[in-house]
């Protein structure tokens, strides 16, 4: 099977507690598919970048297999800019600048093979955008969605008609709420899949994630990591990690997106583990499903005794 994975490719500047790392590859098609390539070997990427941009950040893209034809360069302008700043609470961060640069005018047009991709992920990108990138798709098997609350503060039409095209939403609870304009997150649930995602995933960071599916209700644990450099793009990465699993066992059912959101989750814990995506260059299988077996027994409860009688 093949992901494709549309979102920013960008420079970030960032700013935690533990250090700062200035211009550092960001963007949540960078996490996308330097994540979703442990699991499948055709991962696309579509994204757009300036004249700025360095050779070696397209090199570590084409060492770690990832298919660049979509990746289109600008010399117009600059590479997108996101500089942020965390606190000790890592879950809440000021930005401090962002500069679109060529971003402002991204239109993608799909390479003529991209169009068959079963695995779509749209990154978090104007809806109108992403819905141009699902225009050009034939007939995708599952679309991955991710969007923020800018969109959903401005371009609030604009992204329900989006989300009446995807299978999945994965965003975090601060978004679900304000999408549904509902605090209570199972209320929330069943109001933005409403809108037309048969899943919902909200990301719940040091707490983990919550999926919503069919009938059911799964959670998953965080990882209790001992050092955290930086949270920028676990999110992404957590896509990655997902849509990596559902590719590589072609199916995408209720057991299919447990697995895959533990194998999410496992791929955003070593994410946070460094500045950048630099983390994600050195992994390897076995790390992964050693990491991933640790989420499944931080999340398994032991046989319960029988109540006894008064």
């Amino acid at each position: 099977m093949s992901i494709l994975a549309v979102g920013t490719v960008a420079f970030d500047s960032i700013e935690t507690p533990f250090g700062t790392a200035p211009r550092v590859l960001g963007g949540s098609a960078s996490y996308l598919t330097l994540a979703a390539r442990y699991f499948c070997p055709d991962v696309r990427l579509v994204g757009v970048v300036g004249r700025d941009f360095p050779d070696d950040y397209v090199q570590r893209f084409r060492d770690s297999g990832i298919d660049l034809r979509g990746l289109e360069v600008d010399e117009s302008g600059d590479t997108f800019h996101w500089k942020g700043r965390y606190h000790y609470d890592l879950n809440e961060r000021d930005t401090l600048d962002t500069q679109l640069n060529v971003l402002v005018d991204f239109e993608p047009t799909l390479p003529k093979d991209y169009r068959s991709s079963q695995i779509v992920c749209l990154g978090n990108l104007d809806p109108a955008v992403q819905r141009h990138v699902l225009d050009q798709i034939d007939d995708p098997g599952y679309v991955l969605c991710d969007t923020m609350n800018y969109w959903i503060q401005h371009t609030p039409d604009s992204l329900r008609e989006t989300l009446q095209r995807v299978d999945c939403l994965v965003i975090n609870d601060s978004e679900a709420r304000e999408l549904a304009d509902e605090p209570n997150l199972v209320k929330t649930a069943d109001i933005i899949r409403d809108m037309g995602p048969e899943t919902l995933i909200i990301k719940k960071g040091e707490h983990g994630a919550l999926l919503f599916n069919g009938d059911t209700v799964f959670s998953a644990p965080a990882y209790p990591l001992e050092a955290i450099e930086d949270p920028t793009g676990a999110g992404d990465t957590f896509a990655g990690g997902l849509a990596g699993h559902l590719a590589q066992v072609g199916s995408y059912g209720a057991d299919d997106l447990r697995r895959g959101i533990i194998y999410g989750s496992a791929m955003a814990s070593f994410a946070v583990e460094r500045f950048g995506p630099e983390r994600l260059y050195h992994l390897n299988q076995d790390l992964i499903v050693e990491r991933a077996r640790a989420f499944r027994e931080l999340a398994a409860i032991p046989k319960l005794a029988p109540l006894q009688a008064a």
